[in-house]
């Protein structure tokens, strides 16, 4: 265990640049806290102290504003940074290596007693206020982007972002220090937004190239257009339109 707590504050220094020594670490990294005191807390669990390990937990979500419920499994050198209103549900599993960033749910989805929280394989990294719902799996050293509502499975080395969350990138790099760069995620929606204006800007070309061909002139179009509608606007109720 003693190991296990030293593993963890070097996942610390290898994940955070605002880490300065060990005795800042120790007093003032909420998320270490959360992890040491889950630990204690998921021992008793497994030795049926149910109550016991529940009120350990509870006192970790006053004391460090994380909720780690007991029966949750968490690997070896996790960071939790910030941490603040991170939710893992009872059957979640984390594996080695994983960051998760402040806000981060992984919640159920139904109420059988069974497997209904997700599973992040090793060096997953999960972005601020990302929610992973249900008994799914996100494949080792994926990273899921800020915001993310994740309800299906994700293969290995993928990048996800949305609602729902879409894999819109595969193969990444496994370098942590690449794998952090939020501002580098693709964005679905601006893509989209790009293609559209890249296609009215072709129809804005053919429909110049149209008036050039036939001799229509913008203004007279315009003008045009106005004086049918003014007729059509002084067309009383009775006559035909």
């Amino acid at each position: 265990m003693f190991n296990r707590f030293r593993e963890d504050i070097q996942a610390v220094f290898d994940r955070d640049p605002a880490a300065r020594n060990r005795v800042e670490v120790m007093l003032a990294y909420p998320g270490l806290h959360a992890l040491l005191i889950h630990r204690v807390a998921h021992r008793l669990y497994l030795k049926n102290f149910y109550t016991l390990s529940r009120l350990i937990s509870h006192f970790n979500r006053f004391f460090t504003g994380i909720e780690i419920h007991p029966g949750a499994t968490i690997g070896q050198r996790v960071f939790i940074d910030h941490g603040m209103g991170v939710v893992i549900g009872e059957t979640a599993e984390v594996g080695d290596d994983c960051l998760i960033y402040k806000g981060v749910v992984l919640g159920g989805v139904h109420l059988e007693k069974k497997k209904r929280h997700p599973t992040l394989e090793k060096g997953v990294v999960v972005g601020s206020n990302a929610c992973i719902l249900g008994a799914i799996t996100i494949g080792e050293h994926s990273r899921i982007g800020s915001g993310s509502v994740v309800v299906e499975n994700v293969p290995p080395n993928s990048t996800v972002v949305g609602i729902p969350g879409k894999v819109i990138k595969k193969q990444t790099t496994g370098d942590l220090d690449k794998d952090l760069e939020h501002s580098d995620l693709p964005d679905p929606l601006q893509d989209v937004i790009a293609s559209w204006l890249k296609l009215f800007e072709q129809f804005e070309k053919r429909l110049q190239g149209l008036e050039q061909e036939h001799g229509i002139k913008e203004k007279e179009l315009i003008r045009n257009y106005d004086q049918a509608l003014k007729s059509f606007q002084n067309k009383g109720p009775n006559n035909e339109r």
